[in-house]
């Protein structure tokens, strides 16, 4: 997915000697949750929407370094791992950087999850499987060739977790031959952590991505 055709470059990057009755003009006339502070540098950090009633418009931005919050995306971070910083900090907008700290832009929560739901991940049907294996043992050229070698559609997959040197790999396949492909990967060594089908498994992203109800109806 070509996530940077989504950057937001006309949202203001705000400084440490700007006024904050302009921060607290932003908030009231948006709905994001968060704005990036910025030196020549590169970011300092983000001021919360959260914080508005604190803000006091005779004030400088620097007065409120202290709370400022660090998170951000680089502009090579994949949208799996984009979306996880949504969920992390409980935000609607992102910074996204370059090599060198400095702003590019914003991510827009709305983008990004609309962007996400028009793919084929979740708009054909399918099956959901998550696999597990160690970190140097697993290949997504084996499980290209283990699903297409069971004559079935590799709709979509990306790795969903670290752990304890096993990584884990959520794939959505295709309607035919599920179970021979279940066993196939487990005759590889894969353990299978998850099977289920198309609804429920949306249905869990939605139950743990329930912040996002927050800012969009989805």
């Amino acid at each position: 997915m070509q996530l940077q055709a989504h950057l937001i470059t006309t949202l203001p990057v705000f400084g440490l000697e700007d006024s904050i009755a302009d921060i607290i003009e932003f908030f009231s006339t948006t709905t994001y949750s968060h704005v990036a502070v910025a030196n020549e540098e590169g970011l300092l950090g983000l001021l919360a929407e959260d914080d508005l009633e604190a803000y006091k418009e005779c004030k400088v931005v620097a007065d409120y370094q202290y709370s400022m919050e660090a998170f951000f995306v680089k502009r090579e971070t994949s949208w799996f791992d984009v979306m996880e910083e949504f969920s992390r900090n409980e935000a609607n907008l992102l910074p996204v950087l370059d090599g060198q700290r400095k702003v590019l832009g914003y991510y827009d929560l709305s983008d990004v999850v609309s962007m996400f739901i028009d793919t084929p991940f979740f708009t054909e049907p399918g099956s959901i499987v998550v696999l597990a294996k160690g970190v140097k043992d697993y290949s997504f050229s084996e499980i290209s060739q283990i699903v297409e070698g069971n004559n079935t559609r590799l709709l979509g997959g990306f790795v969903s977790e670290f752990r304890n040197d096993v990584v884990h790999i959520t794939l959505k396949l295709g309607a035919d031959n599920y179970n021979e492909v279940l066993q196939t990967f487990r005759r590889y060594g894969y353990s299978i952590e998850f099977g289920n089908d198309d609804d429920k498994f949306i249905e869990s992203l939605k139950e743990r991505s329930n912040y996002l109800s927050k800012y969009l109806n989805v």
